[in-house]
């Protein structure tokens, strides 16, 4: 089942670096990847939701919807600069169950390598290569799947490196992920030692983990902080008068959830009269050796990381102080997307609830673009010039 290359694009598009989007989603990695220059030629996810999303909102993008084990080589077209691949996190999230690499879904990025090594046999190998997921890789297995990932990746010849990075730098919301990213007769920016918010504490004891060969082809990817985020939560909320607000019962029940220190948090931000918005998510919390559920609540004009039920959360809560009054209501799947730094214009599911599976399971756009512009262009360029 061969996929023809896009056609009828014009030169300026045709110049513009090839990306394959692996475990696609929504796209978001792409449109991420277009702000800073590249463009996606083919796309795969299994979700069938997913993939209707995808063409939804990039219909001249050739998707192939189904298990990333059931393509060959001969089904991608062309030779790719950049392969993504946002890989399956729940068997490997903090949030999850942590059956690792091995277990089916994350497994599936083994399923990915193959099609890379299937275009290097080919002359096609992908001159980058980039592994989003959750920061729980770097200690899932004790560490042996972040190190299985790098090696495998040392292994064909590519300069490794890794990024932690949290979303909340750019966007109102807390969303700290992992990004493996391997480079192969580039030169991209790097320090020579770690340091900065991107090379986080536990990655820095995951690297030292590594095997000798692995570390020998380590590099420490440098990137640059964005400006202070000049967003909050409260800014990409819908207005007031347009929300459907939980009634009274239902605002009380959810509060009964709320831990004493969460509550006495509340109870400041309400007596002092003013406007003020939290976010708020249902978590299961072991106390003195009892499983609880809890309604924890920020009020630093942060969303907690938007999560699926999969992934071992719930639908996210908005809560509004105002003159003494506090209302509640429910997380909308438009500002899900407004949180991971999507416009109007994309084309959300119609049911709520597919929407926010389908942000949940994304990876944060302004994040992608930085990467591109900073990283992964500037890389190419230098290629291009080197070559010339």
């Amino acid at each position: 089942m061969a996929i023809r290359a896009i056609e009828g694009e014009g030169e300026e598009a045709e110049a513009r670096p090839a990306v394959f989007e692996f475990f696609a989603g929504g796209g978001l990695a792409g449109i991420g990847l277009e702000r800073a220059g590249f463009r996606t030629v083919f796309a795969n996810d299994i979700d069938a939701a997913k993939a209707r999303s995808f063409r939804a909102n990039h219909p001249d993008i050739a998707m192939h919807q189904g298990d990333v084990w059931d393509l060959t080589a001969a089904d991608l077209p062309g030779a790719p600069a950049l392969c993504w691949a946002s890989s399956p996190c729940q068997d490997v999230s903090l949030a999850g169950a942590r059956g690792g690499l091995q277990a089916k879904r994350s497994g599936a990025f083994w399923g990915f390598w193959r099609l890379v090594e299937g275009l290097a046999a080919e002359g096609r190998a992908p001159p980058i290569v980039v592994i989003e997921n959750v920061a729980g890789l770097l200690s899932s297995a004790g560490g042996a799947d972040f190190a299985a990932v790098c090696t495998v990746m040392a292994q064909a010849g590519y300069r490794v490196g890794a990024l932690e990075i949290d979303a909340g730098l750019w966007l109102p919301q807390s969303r700290p992920r992992l990004f493996i990213i391997a480079m192969k007769g580039l030169e991209a920016p790097e320090t020579p030692a770690p340091g900065g918010p991107f090379h986080s504490s536990r990655l820095v004891a995951s690297h030292a983990g590594l095997p000798e060969a692995t570390k020998a082809a380590w590099a420490w990817w440098s990137l640059t902080p964005p400006p202070r985020r000049n967003l909050d939560l409260s800014s990409l909320l819908i207005p007031d008068v347009e929300a459907d607000w939980l009634d009274d019962a239902q605002t009380e029940a959810l509060l009964s959830l709320t831990a004493p220190l969460h509550r006495a948090r509340l109870d400041a931000a309400l007596v002092s009269g003013e406007r003020r918005v939290a976010a708020a998510f249902r978590r299961v919390r072991v106390e003195n050796g009892v499983k609880i559920q809890r309604l924890e609540v920020r009020l630093d004009g942060l969303a907690g990381c938007l999560r699926t039920p999969s992934g071992g959360s719930s639908r996210q809560y908005v809560m509004v102080m105002q003159d003494g009054r506090l209302r509640a209501r429910r997380l909308t799947g438009r500002e899900a997307a407004r949180l991971m730094g999507l416009d109007e214009t994309y084309v959300l599911p119609s049911s709520e609830s597919a929407a926010l599976k389908l942000m949940g399971d994304a990876v944060a756009v302004p994040v992608v673009q930085a990467l591109g512009e900073q990283l992964f262009a500037p890389a190419l360029r230098g290629r291009t010039k080197t070559a010339a």
